[in-house]
């Protein structure tokens, strides 16, 4: 049998334990009475955009006369490489267009003695990643590895760099993917656009109008001996550039760069030659690409840019991202936000070596293509008037405060340092970058809008159901309409 007076001091001691907690949650409503609602009238102000600090930059060259540039960050012991080389995609010669582009895929399918899985299974056992990459004005070689393992890894990588052996069994695996990977194309219309768009505005002749991995017909012409050729005519210390970024001190890693590339000697002459401009549209023309039942059609409009030397390279940031760069651009806001047409509308300037194109972009429900359509060109209309100055400062405060991203990771660090080489960059590019876009004024997004966005003088590629979309497409009056099969657009 309980105890009376344990049972009531039990009942008593609950009861305060009740009392005070009933005590503190009126305590804390008053509180919170008392404080002020927050306020959701209108977006909390913009702070200033970070600086951007970059730990010092040394420049040194290797005995071969390789410019080796090298940042120290020191947060995690690991530490990224990456070698470019001026000569890319946009260096293919005629008729052999995918040169560039294979010759990078095959720069780790064997290189000095080893075979492809045994660089493979070397870079792996190392806890390393290797990767090549041909891009349009460069061809890039990428190492990340441990600290610890650098001094095992570099050879490895300065064989692929110097001395790949463009094995012909390799090539043609890597040839059949691509054939099949074009043929994957054509039934895709997303992926389809982006090889269309480009032929009709720079033509077959032009590199830019051709898929940077060539054609059906050019890649089945391209030997071993191609590759080997434009190895050598490009890849030379004196038209590369090594970047290294991670936990490293200049002077302990010169000697082991020179030791894996001091070596590498390079033929004399050659470079990427001078990719010459597209002839620019001058009369609104579009094409449709015929894939019956798609349930969606994909839209580009534009025409030839600017190239990445252009003066106007700050003003067309700004203009672009108040466009279609940004998720809160006009382009995005409209056809996903306000109509509900597209999942995503975007536009863009790809700035090259030579001009690339500018295009606005989106894949749009079938049954709104014309609507869509409209749209696009209200907003490529609407972005001639003069720009409100809370809309300019949103867009200029998004690109300051974008720029310090590029440089949260070693890898991303290495890249933005090689493409400021690439492109010939002045070396205060990225200290003075955020001054430079808050320098961009209303008047000069007008005037780069006037120059570089006349809709009137667009190409318009539609990839969709011709069927359903033809008529209405037809009935806008948007100017000459021209169906083009895709197997055409190929070749």
């Amino acid at each position: 049998m309980s105890n009376t007076n344990d049972t009531k001091g039990t009942k008593a001691t609950k009861e305060r334990v009740a009392a005070y907690a009933v005590m503190v949650i009126a305590l804390g409503a008053a509180v919170l009475s008392a404080q002020q609602a927050p306020d959701r009238s209108h977006p909390p102000a913009v702070g200033p955009a970070p600086s951007l600090r970059l730990p010092p930059l040394e420049t040194r060259t290797l005995s071969n006369g390789l410019q080796v540039r090298i940042i120290g960050v020191h947060k995690v012991p690991t530490v990224h490489l990456e070698l470019a080389v001026k000569g890319g995609v946009g260096s293919d010669p005629q008729r052999k267009f995918g040169v560039a582009s294979l010759a990078a895929d095959m720069l780790d399918e064997g290189a000095g003695s080893r075979n492809a899985l045994e660089i493979a299974d070397a870079i792996d056992f190392l806890g390393a990643e290797l990767s090549t990459t041909g891009a349009p004005d460069a061809t890039y070689v990428e190492l990340h590895v441990p600290v610890a393992r650098l001094g095992d890894a570099l050879p490895i990588m300065a064989d692929v760099v110097a001395r790949p052996t463009f094995p012909d069994a390799e090539l043609k695996r890597l040839r059949d993917e691509r054939l099949a990977s074009l043929l994957e194309i054509q039934d895709d219309p997303e992926q389809l656009i982006q090889v269309a768009f480009p032929r009709v505005v720079f033509g077959p002749q032009h590199r830019y109008g051709t898929a940077m991995m060539g054609t059906a017909a050019s890649l089945q012409g391209i030997t071993a001996d191609d590759l080997k050729a434009f190895h050598a005519a490009q890849f030379r210390p004196s038209n590369a550039v090594l970047v290294v970024a991670g936990d490293v001190t200049a002077d302990a890693i010169v000697p082991m760069l020179e030791r894996a590339f001091g070596g590498w000697k390079g033929t004399a002459g050659g470079g990427a030659a001078a990719l010459p401009p597209a002839t620019q549209l001058t009369a609104r023309h579009v094409y449709l690409i015929d894939k019956p039942g798609a349930a969606q059609s994909q839209v580009r409009i534009g025409w030839v840019g600017a190239a990445r030397s252009t003066p106007d390279y700050f003003p067309l940031r700004v203009l672009n991202t108040i466009l279609g760069e940004a998720f809160t651009s006009r382009l995005n806001t409209n056809l996903r936000e306000v109509h509900g047409y597209a999942y995503g509308a975007s536009s863009r300037f790809e700035m090259r070596s030579s001009a690339g194109a500018f295009y606005a972009a989106a894949g749009v429900q079938t049954d709104k293509t014309v609507e869509a359509l409209k749209e696009f060109f209200s907003e490529l209309t609407r972005i001639h008037d003069p720009v409100e100055p809370g809309e300019l400062d949103k867009a200029k405060n998004y690109l300051a405060m974008l720029l310090p991203r590029n440089f949260e990771t070693t890898r991303g660090t290495a890249d933005a340092l090689a493409q400021a080489w690439v492109y010939d960059l002045p070396a205060d590019y990225y200290s003075t970058y955020a001054d430079k876009v808050r320098a961009v004024t209303a008047a000069d997004v007008k005037r780069v809008a006037d120059t570089y966005i006349q809709p009137d003088k667009f190409a318009v590629v539609i990839v969709g159901d011709r069927k359903t979309i033809e008529p209405g497409v037809r009935a806008l009056n948007l100017g000459l309409v021209t169906t083009v099969e895709a197997a055409e657009i190929m070749k």
